[in-house]
């Protein structure tokens, strides 16, 4: 559901320093925000202070929320230190993987473009064909 940013309000936070948002202003940039932030259903937030406050500074006027009712001071509490408690980063082997296979997609070699190429060609051929 998106919510009017102005709506929210932020209170009584566990992080103060959200530290450097802009590697975060430039993902939410190039792909959009890919997790909603949590509030409660008097649009209190629950997690995502940094998402927001990325967004915030990006000049949206709306961002994509979850709400989530019923809960009381204590598990929102718990929610916001889960959030931020249970996330693991990439080990180095695995950050390593990743930028690895983002590199060979980037620039394939030559016989990747070559059948990237000829399997284009047949695609249009045969799209072609068919409207006839």
């Amino acid at each position: 559901m998106q919510i009017n940013i102005k709506e929210i309000s932020v209170k009584n936070r566990i992080r103060v320093n959200l530290g450097n948002l802009n590697q975060l202003m430039e993902s939410i940039r190039r792909y959009g925000l890919m997790n909603p932030i949590t509030v409660t259903p008097k649009y209190e937030l629950i997690a995502g202070h940094r998402r927001l406050e990325a967004v915030k500074r990006l000049g949206m006027q709306t961002i994509e929320a979850r709400i989530v009712d019923n809960l009381n001071e204590a598990d929102r509490l718990e929610m916001e230190i889960d959030e931020n408690l249970h996330r693991r980063p990439l080990n180095p082997d695995e950050l390593s993987d990743g930028y690895t296979r983002l590199t060979k997609l980037r620039n394939p070699g030559f016989f990747r473009r070559l059948w990237r190429s000829i399997s284009g060609f047949f695609k249009r051929l045969f799209k072609f064909k068919g409207r006839r």
